[in-house]
């Protein structure tokens, strides 16, 4: 049983490689959802300078208490939900809450007010359907300034969203003027 801390060092490890850079250890994602046998995983994270002592069921417990649910295990694969860089991962289309939310920080907020919200290197552009994942992200990088997106006012301007489970939702882009600062 791995302690708050281990936790915390292998979901940055996992996050790495299934979300950034799998070829580097050698790992082939599934193209359509991103996933890779969970045994597989296991096998290369436990090859990783400290964690020799690594098992499956280690991973599972950084699953199952994930505070962002950011990895799913279906069967015997698993795959990070959502945040990759690298490889492209398509998501269905789906119609999202009316009201969705986007943290950020006080010091970003002007560009977004002027450009909209974009992955800014990242695949996607992250939304939350409560606020106590946008918190959480937006909170990271600043002083949280918490924004409200306007999914009906985005869809009328072509925007099409992604649910990737657990409250999470994805797009290519936010028009600014579907963006507000939650009350």
């Amino acid at each position: 049983m791995l302690n708050p801390s281990q936790e915390k060092q292998l979901s940055k490890q996992m996050t790495y490689i299934l979300r950034h850079n799998p070829g580097q250890y050698g790992l082939v994602l599934d193209p359509e959802d991103a996933s890779c046998p969970l045994a597989e995983l296991s096998h290369i994270l436990s090859e990783q300078r400290g964690w020799a002592f690594l098992s499956e069921q280690d991973v599972r417990q950084v699953v199952t208490n994930s505070d962002k649910q950011r990895f799913e295990i279906v069967g015997d694969r698993i795959r990070a939900r959502y945040g990759h860089s690298k490889p492209e991962v398509r998501y269905p289309a789906a119609q999202p809450p009316a009201r969705l939310y986007h943290g950020t920080a006080e010091s970003i907020y002007p560009l977004i007010e002027k450009d909209g919200l974009k992955p800014m290197g990242r695949q996607y552009v992250h939304l939350s359907a409560d606020t106590h994942f946008a918190e959480l992200a937006g909170r990271r990088k600043g002083k949280l300034v918490l924004l409200h997106i306007d999914t009906e006012r985005a869809a009328q301007q072509g925007v099409t969203f992604y649910d990737a489970g657990h409250q999470v939702w994805l797009t290519d882009h936010i028009p600014a003027n579907c963006i507000s600062i939650a009350k």
